[in-house]
């Protein structure tokens, strides 16, 4: 599974790093950024990884199975 987000949609709301502080986080302007090497999630963080898809209310975030 990879997930990536979208610069350009997101608002920086933070729901991803508060859900999955694991799989993201903020950069210096508060917008998400994944801490994956290469997106690639983690055996085990499938769930949280659409758990933050989920709940980001601009669909910035793409899961890629």
């Amino acid at each position: 599974m990879k997930v990536t987000v979208d610069g350009e949609l997101c608002q920086g709301h933070g729901r991803c790093y508060g859900l999955a502080p694991d799989l993201f986080d903020s950069d210096d302007e508060g917008y998400a950024v994944v801490l994956c090497p290469g997106g690639e999630v983690p055996a085990g963080s499938e769930g949280h990884a659409q758990l933050a898809a989920d709940n980001c209310p601009e669909f910035a975030i793409t899961i890629e199975v």
